[in-house]
Parts: structure tokens; C-alpha cells; sequence
């Protein structure tokens, strides 16, 4: 128990250590960027820092920078400015980027990551490790009672409203969207579980709150409110429900384009004010969360409110507890912050899928081969739909049989 405990705290110290690297590297490489577009305007970025009033914003306007690469740029005397070397630059780039897909594979694979931390390990062992001075006797560990395991088990449909009712029908097949709400209420989001399972509710704040299936009131009734059963903060609102398998994952991510995988059970919380799973930037909101069935072989489609669809290996991404997540598709920051362009769609798909976008009365059907017109690795823009398609209303996956 107390060698687990070790185990699972040196996960999460390595992880934390290789995600704070990951975001050095990440910011290093967008000043980079900004380098090499000082580096190939010399003599009119000098002109501007000598001449204009206010350099920073001619700057970020005239070549589409950041504040931060603005900032970067200014900060370099005019003297070692002129003196910047491309190959130099570029070289750095190219280290930053083989370093930043090994620290993004490991943190998006759970093996890769026990490697890293077996290796150090044995490294100390190496160091500081000397003949065990007392026996290790292996002993079968009491357990409590679960009362779930005194439970039949049976099939649930979870039924979420926008308003935050919940309630469970039995079996797989009741019809989520046409069951009957409240005046002004509608329906929200629903998932399939079993009544032993622990459902995660998931607010606007970024927050998850766990309960028991079997706990949930009939789908013949309109259900309870969740705001009875947590204290959720003020001004927040249940925007999905997830299920399963405490070793289920999904994909978490915001309409700022950013997102990340989690495991179902360390999102579990006994709290009533619920637990922090996901950050949620100012001007931005929470997407429904979407269940992941491989990380090896599943792929993430997004669409953003422009119409640009972006499809990456869902492999590319970390696998997280919690946090703010990696790029998802790439949206130009004055637009993310003007809310002019959001990532207002995403899914997980397989091999054989079929994506369906609805555009007002319109709808697209995109088999495997279509879709892979739009792949690329994550953070990429994307490419658009085709004309009539680019307002996408909604996303809707036709899974495989």
C-alpha cells in the first residue's frame, strides 16, 4: 500500500516536471518565431523601433506577432538585433522540437512514462542503493465492504437538462432527447453506465462532481436537480455527464482551442463543491467531454466557428488529471480574444466512422477517406469545409458497427 502510494505520488511528481519543461519549450518556440521574423525583416523592424512612437503595437500589426515575440524582439539591443543569425535560430528550433515531441509523447503515454520513471529509478539504485536489511513479507491486505458489489447490476441511460435536472432510465435504449422537461428546461447531454458505476457531472467552471448511478431518480419522473445534491459556484451550469470504467478516458477541451486527456477515476470526488478538472480561460467555455476508446488508433475532429476542420491523433495529446491541456487547432489569438473565431466542435473518431456536420438544413456524411483530407498534427489551423458547409450548427458521429 505505501509503495503504491509512493508509485502513484512519483507519477505525478515526473509528470508535473516534464509538463512544466513542456510549456518552457512550448514558450521558448513561439519567441523563436518571432526571431526569425525580426531575422528576415532587419532593416524594417530597426526602422520602426528608431522611428515609430509606439513600437510594440506597429510591430505585432505590421507582421502579426504577439505581445509576447514583440516583447522579445524590443527587448534585444539594435546591436545584437542586426547580428542575429538564422542557422543559429533555426538550430534551436530544431532542438526545441525533437525535445518537445519526446516530452509530449511521454506525457500522452502512460507506458513511456513508467519507462522514464523505471529508468530513473534504477539510476538511483545504481547511485544509492544498498542490500535490504529487512524482509519483505507479502500479506493479503483487508478490505471493506463495497456496497456497490451487493447491488444488481443493470443498464442506466443518464439523462442530463440545461438546467442541471438529472435522471436515469433503464437499459441503453431510452430516447434521451424525447423524454418530457420542464417549462424552459431542455435536454442537455446523456450516457450510458451501469447502476454500480460513479458518474462525473462536469459545470462550466471546470469543476466534476461524483455520484452513484444507482442513486439517480427514474426517468418516469423529471428527475432532481443536481444544485440539491452539490454546491456548485455561483453562475455555474452542468454542461455534460461521463461514465464508465474508473480506467475510461476522455478528452477534455475549451472553445480557446486547448485540451487534454483524463482518466475517469482521477476525476472522482467526494466533495460537495465538486473538484478542479480543467481551466477555463477568460472569454472561453467548456465543450462536452468525449469518451475516448483508444489512444493509439482514435483521432480528434475539431471545427472551429470559421468553418476549419482540423483531424490529429488523439495520440498526440497528454493524458492529464487536470489542467489547461496542449493546442488543439490553431486560432489567431486577436480572434480568440475578439470571440470572432471559437473551436466550437470537436469528437473522437475511429477507423470506419462516419462524421456528419449539420449546416442549418444542410448535412455533410465524410467517410474515413474524406476525412483524412483534413489531417494534419495537432495545433495546425486546419483546412476549411466546403462552401455551404463552413457554419456548422452540429457535429454528430455514426460509430462503426
Amino acid at each position: 500500500m505505501i509503495l503504491t502510494e509512493w508509485l502513484q505520488f512519483r507519477t505525478t511528481t515526473v509528470t508535473r516536471k516534464l509538463q512544466w519543461r513542456l510549456n518552457g519549450v512550448n514558450e521558448r518556440l513561439h519567441i523563436l518565431e518571432g526571431l526569425l521574423v525580426a531575422y528576415l525583416n532587419l532593416d524594417e523592424i530597426i526602422t520602426i523601433i528608431r522611428t515609430e512612437d509606439k513600437p510594440k503595437q506597429e510591430l505585432i500589426q505590421r507582421f502579426e506577432l504577439s505581445d509576447i515575440q514583440a516583447e522579445a524582439i524590443l527587448e534585444i539591443k539594435l546591436r545584437r538585433l542586426a547580428k542575429l543569425e538564422e542557422i543559429k535560430i533555426r538550430g534551436e528550433v530544431d532542438e526545441l522540437n525533437i525535445e518537445r515531441d519526446y516530452l509530449e509523447k511521454t506525457l500522452g503515454s502512460s507506458a513511456r512514462l513508467k519507462t522514464l520513471i523505471k529508468k530513473e529509478l534504477n539510476e538511483d539504485l545504481e547511485t544509492y542503493g544498498d542490500k535490504r536489511r529487512s524482509q519483505v513479507v507479502k500479506r493479503i491486505a483487508a478490505q471493506p465492504l463495497d456496497e456497490t458489489q451487493l447491488m444488481p447490476v443493470e443498464p442506466l441511460t443518464v439523462i442530463l437538462s440545461e438546467r442541471g435536472w438529472v435522471r436515469a432510465g433503464k437499459g441503453h435504449d431510452v430516447d434521451a432527447r424525447g423524454l418530457n422537461y420542464k417549462n424552459g428546461d431542455a435536454y442537455q447531454a446523456h450516457v450510458y453506465a451501469r447502476s454500480n458505476q460513479q458518474l462525473v457531472f462536469l459545470d462550466s467552471k471546470g469543476r466534476g462532481y461524483t455520484l452513484l448511478a444507482s442513486s439517480l431518480p427514474s426517468a418516469r419522473g423529471q428527475g432532481e436537480s443536481l444544485s440539491g445534491r452539490f454546491n456548485p459556484a455561483d453562475g455555474a451550469s452542468f454542461i455534460g455527464v461521463m461514465s464508465g470504467a474508473p480506467e475510461q478516458q476522455y478528452f477534455m477541451a475549451t472553445t480557446f482551442g486547448y485540451g487534454f486527456i483524463c482518466t475517469l477515476s482521477d476525476l472522482y470526488s467526494r466533495n460537495k463543491a465538486g473538484k478542479k478538472i480543467i481551466n477555463v480561460p477568460d472569454g472561453a467555455s467548456i465543450l462536452p467531454p468525449v469518451p475516448v476508446s483508444s489512444l493509439k488508433e482514435d483521432q480528434l475532429l475539431s471545427i472551429s466557428s470559421e468553418g476549419f476542420m482540423l483531424l490529429s491523433p488523439v495520440s498526440d495529446f497528454p493524458l492529464l488529471a487536470k489542467g489547461k491541456g496542449v493546442k488543439v487547432m490553431n486560432i489567431p489569438s486577436a480572434k480568440l480574444k475578439s470571440g470572432e473565431e471559437l473551436m466550437d466542435h470537436f469528437s473522437v473518431v475511429a477507423k470506419g466512422d462516419i462524421a456528419t456536420v449539420h449546416c442549418g438544413k444542410k448535412h455533410k456524411n465524410m467517410k474515413t477517406a474524406e476525412l483524412q483530407d483534413y489531417a494534419a498534427e495537432r495545433g495546425r489551423r486546419g483546412k476549411k469545409l466546403a462552401r455551404g458547409y463552413q457554419a456548422v450548427d452540429s457535429l454528430e458521429i455514426e460509430r462503426k458497427k
